[in-house]
């Protein structure tokens, strides 16, 4: 669908029409899948975040930053899957302008907190590994909360100056590409000179996928070396905590970068179905994803899981009776 602009622009409080037009006439359908969709990922990451903070042997870095991922995942689903699933029921093809621009920070605080949450995450798996006797000295409660704050903030403070250097542009069009608002989508409908946008965005974007991935890359290089010189049990051990993290992160990156190269470049040479499935999979697969690969995957996490799950329905047997 490609953009006409127009020799005039639209005030601030008017309406971008949303690009799933195409989607109405089956609309129920598309509706009762993001509705479906929705309740996997608030199931997945609600079942691991209650665990984490209700085994108190849980209580450790690690644990509390896969809860915090999945934490984000919610935080970035509910963004989406709530507005969507109401559009699609009631055939509204269109948001506010400020709708969208909340959408828009929404979003992208979610897809850049991932990265950092990653980053982090990467850093906790480097100390408990190469420095596993200083490793409770090191990552405390207090530096835990201070890197999750800073991950948190980094992204926070690079998304504003992102939004308030877009917010500036006139809006010469309406018609987006996408089911939801992200920032390249509103920059995209402007007539007037955006270098200064491309050029923050561009910068953004290399430090989320090319800064982020090289601290992680660095901090698996140093737990490689580890392992190389370890006893095979030390590094089955290791191999089984990073394993997960690994996943995540070649998923993440990969997707990522799919989705600003295909965008970006490429937009309309794609057909509308495979355009709107691939420009939700940065919504839908890491929060799916996340509490699968880490519940599963994680012993711990697995048995508590299921401990807890053994519970409720102990209990509901128990009130049966």
């Amino acid at each position: 669908m490609a953009l006409t602009m127009e020799n005039y622009s639209y005030p601030h409080p008017s309406i971008l029409s949303l690009g799933f037009r195409e989607m109405a006439y089956s609309r129920y359908f598309y509706s009762f899948i993001a509705l479906l969709v929705y309740t996997i990922i608030v199931l997945c990451n609600c079942s691991v975040i209650i665990t984490v903070v209700l085994y108190k042997s849980l209580h450790e870095p690690m644990y509390i930053f896969i809860s915090i991922l999945c934490i984000n995942g919610l935080y970035g689903s509910s963004s989406f899957f709530p507005s969507l699933f109401v559009d699609l029921v009631f055939k509204i093809d269109s948001i506010s302008y400020t709708g969208c621009v909340i959408q828009v920070f929404c979003i992208h605080t979610f897809l850049g907190c991932e990265m950092t949450i990653l980053t982090v995450m990467a850093y906790d798996r480097y100390v408990c590994i190469c420095n596993p006797l200083r490793y409770n000295n090191i990552m405390t409660l207090t530096s835990v909360a201070k890197l999750v704050v800073s991950a948190w903030m980094y992204t926070i403070v690079l998304v504003s100056i992102h939004i308030v250097l877009t917010i500036r542009l006139p809006i010469c069009d309406r018609v987006i590409l996408k089911i939801y608002c992200d920032n390249w989508s509103i920059v995209r409908l402007s007539c007037v000179d955006t270098t200064v946008n491309n050029g923050f965005g561009l910068f953004i974007a290399s430090t989320f996928i090319a800064l982020m991935p090289i601290l992680i890359i660095c901090s698996y290089v140093q737990i490689l070396k580890v392992c190389m010189r370890s006893s095979k049990d030390f590094r089955a051990k290791a191999l089984q905590t990073c394993t997960p993290h690994i996943i995540t992160i070649t998923n993440y990156a990969c997707n990522l970068l799919f989705e600003l190269l295909m965008y970006r470049f490429i937009p309309t040479e794609f057909p509308y179905e495979l355009r709107m499935v691939m420009s939700v999979q940065l919504l839908v697969g890491p929060p799916i994803i996340n509490p699968l690969i880490y519940g599963l995957k994680l012993k711990e996490i697995r048995m508590r899981i299921g401990q807890l799950y053994h519970f409720q329905s102990s209990k509901v047997e128990d009130n049966k009776l």
